[in-house]
């Protein structure tokens, strides 16, 4: 073992990892079980039970750092598509570790100068690329996951809906209702029970054969709200769904949200990065009419985990809604005779204690300017559509839907079932369709070969999702490659 610091021998250790990444002869996991696992820790001499502790040695805890990589997914290999994350960018890496070493919480100015600076630069930033409606009037936080940003945009719909609330809470006020498709993401539901609004009082709205919510749908929900008692005051709508990867139409949902005096809330977590390419950003027209919107770099742009970051249109009438619907004014930390204390952003927060993770994405952006990005985006969709002609070339696949994102959705079709049709389909077929996918990622997985997820929704059964996300290191070759996979094991298997 090197000498030096432990800080500088497990350093040698992630750089060589991230230098590793790109050597597709490594697997993409070495399969092991959780008892496999104790049992590889204990021979390396770490046993990862922490019981009756005692310090451990420098060289023991280096090589419990190799076996934590060697044993864990490898996010960064080009083979890795089982998420809506992928590799982490180099530069937003470094910026991750630089913001571990600096150690400061970003709720205060005083202990966060630099980094509240630098999240003012780039929500402007981003604010910017949403349109004008946000440039002229935004304000926002990078917070902890998309599900918390969704979460705040309903947060600041019912204090618009009902500013009693805070005080009074839940019970005498009025019955809150809020509309999201049925391919929503789950966060949704999650706010509706943190909110208390009830899972009750959330409308699922139909969707159009692409999986887009159906704006005659929502209008129609709203109006049935309203003449049984409720209260409409939320639109959630998505840009990229979770596993089709559809756009909802913004723009007739904004006209909606405008006739019936809704907020309306995007949650483009996962295909708000098409707003950095000029050929893709069409699938975000309308986002700038919303009240708020939410996205994740840290998915398709590649930002180190985590990256989300939550914006609203602050107009004047609104007024500062952040610090309205989240501030406390506490005294040990907000005081109003301090210094440089207008641009304290703490008291706008849900939390106390924040990570200044738009360090990660800021360093990422001036490593790669707007076109190095753009860039980036462009590739995964590029990839996207080269996988899906590819699928459809092959009498060993079968697309499940169009692609609109960067996901694919397809069945692998194997022999015994060639010229599968969904329509025609007997109920036998769908049954041993619905079979094939687990086995052959089982076996990928098991092998190494690749990871790619699976589900099985709208009465479909279980197909293969396809997710290209950061695909910096990702070539044609690569998808041709995992697609030979995939039938080589199909056919062995089923």
């Amino acid at each position: 073992m090197s000498s030096g610091t432990l800080n500088d021998k497990v350093s040698v250790v992630l750089n060589d990892y991230l230098k590793s990444l790109d050597d597709r002869s490594e697997p993409v996991i070495r399969l092991a079980s959780a008892v496999e696992l104790k049992g590889i820790f204990k021979e390396g001499g770490m046993d990862m039970s922490l019981k009756d502790q005692e310090p451990t040695g420098d060289d023991a805890l280096v090589a419990a750092c190799e076996n934590v990589l060697k044993y864990s997914v490898r996010t960064g290999h080009p083979h890795f598509y089982n998420q809506l994350y992928a590799r982490g960018d180099f530069a937003s890496i470094a910026g991750d570790w630089l913001v571990a070493a600096a150690n400061t919480n970003v709720h205060t100015f005083e202990v966060a100068p630099v980094f509240t600076v630098l999240e003012e630069e780039v929500k402007q930033k981003v604010a910017g690329m949403i349109g004008p409606n946000f440039a002229k009037d935004y304000d926002g936080l990078f917070v902890p996951g998309g599900s918390l940003s969704n979460l705040y945009g309903l947060h600041l719909a019912r204090h618009r809906i009902d500013p009693e609330y805070n005080e009074r809470g839940g019970h005498g006020g009025p019955k809150l209702v809020m509309f999201t498709s049925d391919q929503s993401h789950y966060s949704y539901l999650k706010g509706s029970r943190l909110s208390g609004i009830g899972s009750r009082n959330l409308i699922e709205v139909a969707t159009d054969a692409q999986g887009r919510m159906c704006p005659q749908a929502l209008d129609q929900a709203i109006q049935d709200a309203i003449a049984d008692g409720g209260t409409p005051f939320f639109v959630g709508a998505t840009a990229g769904t979770t596993v089709l990867g559809a756009y909802d139409p913004f723009n007739e949902i904004a006209a909606i949200c405008d006739k019936h005096k809704l907020w309306f809330h995007i949650d483009a977590c996962w295909g708000g990065s098409a707003l950095l390419s000029k050929k893709w950003r069409h699938c975000l027209d309308g986002a700038d009419k919303a009240n708020s919107i939410a996205w994740n770099p840290h998915k398709m742009l590649g930002t180190a985990l985590q990256s989300s970051i939550f914006l609203v249109r602050d107009t004047e009438a609104e007024g500062n809604l952040l610090k309205k619907v989240n501030g406390t004014n506490a005294a040990y930390l907000f005081q109003p005779d301090k210094a440089n204390t207008e641009l304290d952003v703490g008291d706008k927060t849900i939390q106390c204690g924040r990570k200044p993770d738009m360090f990660k994405l800021w360093l990422q952006w001036k490593k790669w300017g707007d076109a190095g990005l753009e860039a980036n985006i462009d590739h995964c969709f590029d990839l996207a559509y080269y996988f899906s002609e590819k699928v459809e070339a092959s009498d060993s696949f079968c697309s499940v839907y169009p692609v609109q994102c960067t996901n694919v959705c397809f069945w692998y079709v194997p022999p015994s079932l060639k010229g599968f049709n969904f329509e025609t389909a007997t109920q036998e077929q769908l049954d041993q369709l619905d079979t094939v996918a687990p086995k052959i990622k089982e076996a990928m997985q098991e092998r190494g070969n690749a990871l790619i997820g699976f589900q099985a929704i709208n009465g479909r059964p279980n197909f293969f999702r396809i997710v290209f996300a950061n695909c910096s290191n990702v070539t044609k070759k690569d998808v041709d490659d995992v697609i030979n996979t995939i039938d080589e094991i199909g056919r062995e298997l089923c």
